[in-house]
């Protein structure tokens, strides 16, 4: 049952945060922080070889998984960056020298 409550939250959850990405700068750039601290403790605990239980559940994440959470975590930081920050940025920048 915990675990039909977890899949569902995370699916409500990745389908509004990807609302707010496709929808809002600011949001993207919140984003790219997030992911940017997250990539890093997850390979913090892959380092250190911390497992990390899932609470209510028998489910633990172990040092591999946080590793490759790492990683995609930190390309979500990359992709997120780039549309937050340096993509905007630079088509401004090419308005301003147009007009």
């Amino acid at each position: 049952m915990i675990i039909a409550l977890y899949i569902a939250a995370g699916v409500i959850d990745a389908v509004a945060s990807f609302y707010f990405a496709w929808r809002y700068r600011e949001f993207r750039k919140f984003l790219a922080g997030a992911f940017f601290v997250s990539s890093g403790t997850l390979f913090y605990l892959y380092l250190t070889g911390v497992s990390l239980p899932l609470l209510g559940t028998s489910f633990v994440f172990t040092p591999q998984i946080n590793g490759g959470r790492s990683i995609v975590h930190f390309i979500l930081f990359l992709l997120c960056f780039y549309f937050g920050f340096v993509r905007n940025q630079r088509l401004e920048m090419d308005v301003s020298i147009a007009s």
